[in-house]
């Protein structure tokens, strides 16, 4: 049987309270005791009270005492290290909150594409008019629960099979052929299907992921087209619908692009439409979805209604033609 002398130390397992750490941190800054208490406002022996604490539970010396000076110890100064930046992002999270607390606010969460194309550039109207509300944008692709999620509202496209009970309907889409200006200058004429195997032909490079994505590539295009057998001078593929604007922007090639995203683009003149007669419907739709906890914040009616006259601007910029089954969800 081992002895005493040699049997391991328990080690605990509950959380350290975070006023020992707010001293520790203050030791070890100043390594003096009198102006860390000075500091905290403290007396130097609840300091010291609490530095022996926190020795304590974590089960090792933190710092050395000399006559007239502290020292960190090598566990320590491990312990600084990994505190003092946590406690700090913990302070600047308060003081957010602090800012925040009773500002009326929108937190959005939608794709990237979708966010920079088409809704950043058209938030100035609604900040204008709602100059004393907060918008939060979180472009991300991955689906979020309004249920728990700490937003207020989603911006997604889907089939509208897959969509969620209650979403919005915002817009349909189809895509079209595109190209900067410059770049049509340059190269023949495209004046029928067959022509576009002059160029690079620029399209999502993932259209594989999910089943309906085939429905909106150049293959996809060519069948519709009877060009089953074509092949383009090159191929640049991209993940994200921005990039394959921007490709075609630089003139890097003829995009097949999402209509709704590069209307106003289209509509500068940034962007010209080759063959507008042969576009490519695509099962997808744009949504707004709602979160429960939101909906009746007057901030969040005000968005959601400007959105809705946005959507109306977008349709009619795309020629889109209202199903009759969807009327009460379009305007």
């Amino acid at each position: 049987m081992a002895s005493a002398e040699y049997a391991p130390a328990v080690l605990r397992t509950r959380p350290v309270a975070t006023g020992h750490w707010r001293a520790f941190l203050a030791v070890a800054r100043h390594l003096n005791f009198r102006a860390a208490a000075d500091e905290l406002a403290l007396t130097q022996s609840a300091v010291s009270r609490q530095i022996q604490a926190l020795e304590d539970e974590v089960g090792v010396a933190l710092f050395l005492r000399h006559t007239r000076a502290v020292e960190l110890t090598s566990a320590g100064a491990q312990l600084q290290r990994a505190v003092a930046p946590a406690l700090e992002r913990m302070d600047a999270a308060v003081r957010l909150v602090r800012q925040t607390a009773g500002r009326r606010s929108v937190a959005i969460t939608t794709w990237a594409s979708f966010a920079s194309m088409w809704l950043i550039p058209r938030m100035e109207e609604f900040q204008r008019d709602n100059p004393g509300v907060d918008i939060r944008i979180d472009a991300t692709d991955t689906l979020v629960d309004l249920e728990t999620a700490d937003v207020d509202l989603a911006l997604r496209s889907s089939v509208p099979a897959g969509v969620a009970p209650g979403a919005q309907r915002l817009f349909g889409e189809q895509l079209a052929v595109v190209a900067s200006p410059w770049l049509l200058k340059s190269m023949p004429p495209v004046r029928e299907p067959a022509d576009v195997a002059q160029f690079a032909l620029i399209e999502a490079g993932d259209a594989h992921r999910l089943p309906y994505f085939e429905w909106i590539t150049w293959r996809r295009w060519f069948e519709v087209h009877a060009q089953r057998q074509l092949e383009p001078r090159r191929w640049l593929y991209f993940n994200y619908a921005q990039q394959i604007a921007q490709a075609a922007l630089a003139g890097q090639g003829l995009a097949l692009a999402r209509m709704p995203l590069i209307a106003d683009s289209l509509a500068r003149g940034d962007l010209v439409e080759v063959l507008p007669g042969h576009r490519l419907d695509s099962p997808l739709v744009y949504w707004l979805l709602l979160g429960p906890r939101s909906s009746q914040r007057p901030e969040i009616k005000a968005f959601c209604a400007w959105l809705q006259l946005q959507a109306l601007a977008t349709r009619q910029a795309i020629g889109e033609v209202p199903d009759p089954d969807l009327n009460d969800h379009l305007d």
